[in-house]
This record gives C-alpha cells, structure tokens and sequence, in this order.
C-alpha cells in the first residue's frame, strides 16, 4: 500500500500496528501534502484515501485497533466533470450514417429512430428503451418520460423526431402489444442498450468521432446546442429532469469554453 510506502519514509522506519493506531490527522494530511507535490490527479487520491480508510476500518473491524484521526481528514473534492457533447456537424454525421451499420433496412430505421430520440428530445438511453408501443412519439407534441426516482417530465417531440419514429414502427416487422417495448431486438425480444453503445463505438471509428461519442453524449449534446441557441437554463433543467440547477449549470461551461474557441480562432485581437 502507497500509504505504508510513505510512513517508511516519513517516521523513518515500518510502522507496527501501534503505530498505525497512533498516526494522528497530521500524519494524514502530511500523506495528502506528498500526493499533491508529486502532481498526482485528485480522482487517484481520492481512490487511494477511500482505499485507506476500508483498511482501517477493517483493521478496527478485526480488533487490531482502533484509530479515529482519518475521520478528521476530508478527502480531496474532486472537479465536477463537463459534458462532453459532440459538435452539431458530428451530432448529424452519426444520425445520418448509423442506419449503414444495421443488418436490415428496419434495424437501420430502428437505430435511426433511438438516436433521435436521444438527440431530439435529450433522453436518456434507458428512457428511450423504456417507452412502450402505446408511448411510440409517431405525431409531434408532447412525450410523458419516466426519469430517475420515477419522475415524470414531459418534452417536446419535433417533426424530424416523430417521423424517425413513425418510419421504424411502419417497418418493424414485429406486432408488439400496447404494453410491450417500442425498440425491438433482431429476433423480437427488448433491445439490449449494449447493442446501441456498440453502434456507437462503430460510428467512433466509422467518422472519426472522439471517444467521448457514446449515446448519453448525445443528450449532452441536446442541452449544450439548445443552450447556444439563447435556450434558457431553467427550461433545459426542465427538459432533461435535472432534479438541481447545479447539474445543469454544468453545460454552460462548455457553451463558455466553445465560445472562447470562436473568440480565439476569429477575433483580430485573440493571436496578439
């Protein structure tokens, strides 16, 4: 263990398990401090404390001993992370091509409808696989989702939506009930949400798409271009059934740094 590493060279000597049970907030902090110093990212210190705190809470679990001094040490608040959208450009370029990747016309059409959905609307991919034959968006208007925590939200459904939609369920080759799935797998059965991340890994490579091109990046992708369109924030937290503000707060820093990328590349001013 790192931590152990570190106590060697820190009290001059490998700590016995009384020494372990002494080691006070400053010792853990000092480990922190070594951390920090050595450049390592904030995401491996927080595995490493999480690591050593299970290791003392076993070593008390078994009776070893007992020492309250990490519980006075906060662990490293990690950044919140940006989405990772992709551009308008590449948003249609994997709309457009996925259907070239289907095994049939009608699984081009069904793959073609999903990832509308995702764009058009921001869902979820569990959302869209979770809407039934009765909720199929074949007409524009409004769509009833069941979020997180069984929470109900409402969006709107475009006429390029609805009609992606509308030509998968007229092609699908199976009659499903009311009640049953709206995506279908090849042989009938519920679609497993493996297969349309694996479509998207195709379309990684197939248009050259950062590895961040994963189908939730379509619904960043959603609410980042709404946001740069003058969409307000409140009604994109609306849309996409952020339950806090703060969530999505967060795509205005990728509308702010897709700013700065234009300011830099076009004003007279930005290369000095």
């Amino acid at each position: 263990m790192a931590f152990l590493d570190f106590l060697l060279d820190h009290r001059g000597g490998a700590p016995s398990l009384n020494d372990l049970g002494e080691i006070g907030p400053t010792d853990f902090r000092a480990y922190l401090a070594r951390r920090a110093a050595a450049d390592l990212q904030r995401s491996s210190t927080a595995r490493a404390m999480s690591v050593l705190r299970n290791f003392f809470k076993f070593l008390d679990r078994r009776g070893h001993l007992h020492n309250p001094a990490l519980a006075a040490v906060r662990t490293p608040k990690l950044p919140r992370s940006v989405p990772k959208p992709l551009s308008v450009e590449e948003a249609a370029n994997a709309l457009d091509t996925v259907a070239e990747l289907a095994m049939s016309p009608w699984i081009g059409k069904r793959d073609i409808a999903i990832l509308t959905l995702l764009y058009g609307c921001g869902l979820r991919l569990s959302e869209a696989l979770g809407l039934t034959r009765a909720q199929a968006p074949v007409k524009p208007g409004m769509l009833t989702i069941l979020g997180k925590g069984g929470k109900e939200r409402r969006v709107p459904v475009l006429e390029a939506v609805a009609e992606a939609v509308a030509d998968y369920v007229a092609a699908c080759p199976y009659d499903g009930g009311p009640g049953e799935p709206l995506f279908l797998g090849s042989r009938g059965g519920p679609l497993n949400p493996r297969l349309v991340q694996r479509q998207m890994a195709q379309l990684r490579g197939l248009l050259g798409l950062p590895e961040t091109a994963t189908p939730h990046s379509l619904r960043h992708s959603f609410a980042t271009h709404l946001l740069a369109g003058g969409g307000d924030l409140r009604a994109i937290q609306e849309l996409l059934g952020h339950a806090s503000l703060t969530t999505t707060q967060r795509y205005t820093a990728v509308d702010s740094a897709r700013m700065m990328a234009v300011y830099e590349k076009s004003h007279p001013r930005a290369k000095g």
